[in-house]
C-alpha cells in the first residue's frame, strides 16, 4: 500500500517491529515512523510533524531521538518514548542569521499534474534573495529524471543532486525548479513502473508540464528565457530535453552525462531489461538518433576518466552532432571521474554560471 523504507528497531520482549515509510498519501514523500505488533495488528504512525523524520533507538527499545525537518523548516531534535508522547525537545537550529544576513528565503513547495493530466507531482521552486514578482525572470529546470533517484529535497541541508547548484543559481537571477516527474522512486511501485523497460519516454513530457503549469501563475517566469542542466542521470535528461522539446528548452548545460541506454552500465539494464529483448525501448531512449533537432545552446561537461558516464559515448554524441551540422560546446576535464574534485570542479561551477549568464541574461 505504500514504501517501507527501512526496519529500524526490533523489540521482541515488548512484540513490536518500528520502520520508517512514506504512507501519508496527502503528503507522499513524508517520512515517518511506524511501529506493528510482531502479530502484524495495532498499525501506529508515531511522529507527527510534516518532512523527514531521521530515528534513533535507544539500546532499551523504550525511547528514541526524532530529527526532522522539511526543505523550508530548520532541525529539530525531540526525545520521545516509544509510543511516540514528546518527552522533551533537546534542540533547534537557529536560521536567523542565515534570513538576516544572507535574505535566504525558503523554496517554495509545489504540486503540479503530470503530462498525462492526472498523477500529481511533487517539485520545489527556488527564488533569487532580492525576488520582485513584477520582474521578468530565466527559468532553470535542475534535472535528475533517472529511476534510481529523486531530485527533490525535503529535508532542511541536502546535498542531494543538484540542490546546491539550485539555490546558488536562483541567487545569480534565475528562477529555478525541480521536480520528481513519472518513474523516479519513493512513491511506490505502480510510480515507478511507468518507466520500466521504457527509459526515455515520460520524463520530458512531465517537466515540460510542469514549467508550464508553474508560469500559468506566475507571470514572473519568463518561458522565453528557459534552460535546463543535470549531471550523470540528469545529463541524459537534459540532452534529451534539449532534442524532444527544442522550442520549450533553449540552453541546457549537462555534465558527466549517462549516454545511450544501449552503451550504459548495470543501472539501466536492471529498468530496461537487455538491449536484445528490449530493442523497441533501446531504440526510442537514444539520443543520438535526435541529433538533428538541436535548436539551442548546449554545453556538453565531460571527464575522461569516467566509467560511467564515459567519455566515449560523450564523443558519439560528438559525433552525431557533426554529421548533423549542429553547434554546441564542449568542456573536457582530464583524469577526472564521475564526480568532481579540486580545481576542475570550481572551474565547473563557474563554467555553468557563465554559460547561463550568458546566453539566458538573468
Amino acid at each position: 500500500a505504500f514504501p517501507v523504507l527501512r526496519v529500524v528497531a526490533v523489540d521482541e520482549e515488548r512484540g513490536w517491529v518500528y520502520f520508517l515509510a512514506h504512507a501519508d498519501q496527502r503528503r507522499p514523500y513524508d517520512t515517518h515512523l511506524y511501529r506493528v505488533s510482531l502479530e502484524g495488528k495495532e498499525f501506529t504512525r508515531l511522529t507527527e510533524a510534516t518532512g523527514q523524520h531521521q530515528i534513533q533507538f535507544a539500546p532499551s527499545k523504550q525511547f528514541f531521538l526524532d530529527t526532522h525537518s522539511t526543505a523550508a523548516r530548520p532541525p529539530v531534535v525531540e526525545l520521545k518514548r516509544a509510543d511516540g508522547k514528546l518527552l522533551q525537545t533537546l534542540s533547534k537550529a537557529n536560521i536567523d542569521a542565515l534570513v538576516s544576513e544572507l535574505k535566504w528565503s525558503p523554496p517554495e513547495e509545489f504540486v503540479v499534474k503530470a503530462a498525462d493530466g492526472k498523477t500529481d507531482l511533487y517539485g520545489v521552486l527556488y527564488k533569487p534573495y532580492d525576488f520582485d514578482p513584477n520582474k521578468k525572470y530565466p527559468v532553470i529546470d535542475s534535472i535528475y529524471a533517472g529511476p534510481q533517484l529523486t531530485a527533490v529535497p525535503h529535508t532542511f541541508i541536502s546535498n542531494w543532486f543538484g540542490v546546491v547548484d539550485a539555490q546558488a543559481l536562483a541567487q545569480l537571477g534565475f528562477i529555478v525548479f525541480k521536480v520528481d516527474g513519472r518513474g523516479t522512486p519513493e512513491r511506490g511501485k505502480a510510480f515507478q513502473d511507468v518507466v520500466y523497460g521504457n527509459i526515455g519516454r515520460h520524463e520530458i513530457p512531465d517537466h515540460v508540464a510542469a514549467l508550464k503549469q508553474l508560469a500559468e501563475k506566475r507571470p514572473y517566469m519568463d518561458l522565453k528565457r528557459v534552460g535546463i542542466y543535470g549531471g550523470s542521470g540528469g545529463g541524459y535528461s537534459t540532452i534529451r530535453a534539449m532534442l524532444l522539446a527544442p522550442d520549450v528548452y533553449h540552453v541546457g548545460i549537462t555534465r558527466n552525462a549517462d549516454g545511450e541506454r544501449s552503451d550504459h552500465s548495470y543501472a539501466e539494464v536492471v529498468y530496461m531489461g537487455l538491449p536484445k529483448n528490449n530493442k523497441d525501448g533501446y531504440e526510442y531512449g537514444s539520443n543520438i538518433r535526435l541529433a538533428e533537432n538541436l535548436k539551442g545552446k548546449l554545453l556538453l561537461i565531460q571527464s575522461t576518466a569516467d566509467p560511467h558516464g564515459t567519455f566515449a559515448w560523450t564523443m558519439k554524441l560528438v559525433e552525431a552532432f557533426i554529421r548533423a551540422g549542429k553547434p554546441f560546446d564542449l568542456i573536457v576535464l582530464p583524469e577526472q571521474g564521475h564526480g568532481l574534485t579540486g580545481a576542475s570542479r570550481t572551474y565547473v561551477f563557474e563554467a555553468v554560471r557563465r554559460y547561463f549568464q550568458e546566453h539566458l541574461k538573468p
